[in-house]
């Protein structure tokens, strides 16, 4: 049996619909047990404080949490040495919520002004993302398709049926970052703003998502 093998490329644009506020809160204290209790009391205390805004508990999500020895150097007789300074508590956690300009600078505001002192960074991506990853596969097999019916026609041959589909159904990134990490240390102006918030205006750009198919056909 002969056989023909194309690769298909599908690609897509997809306008973010979803914000995501990535917070990280990060102290040090000199006892392992007192950097756990209060990593767990801040990490309430910013629940209470995103509570205010619609969230519930839940809906903050932890991506990553840590708790790792600290150490300082100083000076001994013209010799440097180390010595420990405490644990260090590490938690890193996102919340999502459709794009919404005014209800971010709302958020943002609290973070930046509240005195758990947590950084931050903003992200968009979309809230469907299995249905996009459907289309863009739709799109690849599509082009497949397209590229093995002109090869077979070049050669005089027909398409058969389908034998192999290999797709890797790998990891794909769906998200766009306009802004960095941000430090809440300093509070900043809420410029444009009635209340307490941030003006902002942000339009983020559209996300470019591709990936590949491989068919194998049967030829007559």
């Amino acid at each position: 049996m002969r056989t023909i093998r194309v690769t298909g490329k599908g690609t897509l644009k997809l306008h973010p619909d979803l914000t995501r506020i990535t917070i990280t809160l990060s102290e040090v204290y000199k006892e392992y047990a007192e950097a756990l209790k209060r990593s767990s009391e801040d990490t309430e205390k910013l629940k209470e404080l995103l509570a205010g805004f619609g969230f519930e508990h839940k809906d903050l999500k932890t991506l990553g949490f840590n708790v790792d020895a600290e150490y300082e150097s100083y000076r001994e007789k013209d010799e440097y040495k180390q010595r420990l300074k405490g644990y260090r508590y590490r938690h890193n956690m996102k919340v999502e919520f459709g794009s919404d300009n005014d209800r971010l600078g709302r958020i943002l505001y609290a973070l930046a002004n509240s005195k758990l002192r947590p950084e931050f960074s903003i992200s968009y991506t979309v809230k469907d993302q299995e249905a996009a990853k459907n289309v863009l596969l739709g799109k690849a097999v599509a082009d497949a398709k397209e590229k093995a019916a002109v090869l077979a026609e070049a050669a005089g041959l027909a398409l058969g049926s389908i034998q192999t589909v290999d797709y890797s159904f790998g990891d794909m990134s769906m998200e766009v970052r306009p802004m960095g990490r941000m430090m809440a240390v300093n509070k900043m102006a809420a410029a444009g703003c009635e209340d307490e918030c941030y003006s902002m205006d942000l339009e983020p750009d559209d996300i470019s998502v591709s990936d590949t198919v491989t068919v194998v056909w049967e030829i007559n």
